[in-house]
């Protein structure tokens, strides 16, 4: 059962701040329903164990981070996966994230300056914006 999804795109997140970035998504992650649960999944994951969870593969390139999926399906979208991409949205400097629904539905986040902003509806639950929640975190100066 889920929604599979597609993703494509590149976003820069330095690779010093990784370890706050996982942070702020286990905590996204964790009051959301999905494939994640924090009671399991070890503390030392990586944003790509987290983007997993998220439907998503990621591969780092020094600060950039690239996004494909799994040819196998599994994990596929939840809200879970949305708190992802909300989460992330304070330490990406740029970029922009393409997201291909198992119906042909396509939509992407734009990141700029620590912002996300939602192009296109959300072929799982119809949504033109992403939801957000404060995460109580340190976020990074990009200054």
């Amino acid at each position: 059962m889920g929604y599979l999804v597609m993703p494509s795109g590149r976003l820069n997140i330095p690779k010093s701040d990784e370890v706050a970035t996982v942070a702020a998504v286990r905590a996204a992650m964790a009051v959301r329903d999905g494939w994640f649960n924090p009671d399991v999944s070890p503390p030392d994951d990586t944003l790509a164990d987290m983007a997993e969870a998220a439907g998503a593969s990621i591969v780092r390139d020094g600060d950039w981070i690239e996004f494909g999926h799994d040819d196998e399906g599994d994990p596929k979208w939840s809200d879970q996966a949305t708190a992802f991409y909300v989460a992330i949205a304070p330490f990406v400097r740029s970029g922009i994230v393409h997201i291909e629904g198992e119906d042909g539905s396509r939509w992407s986040y734009t990141y700029a300056d620590g912002q996300i902003t939602q192009q296109g509806w959300n072929g799982w639950d119809g949504s033109v914006e992403p939801f957000g929640e404060p995460v109580d975190l340190p976020l990074p100066d990009h200054s």
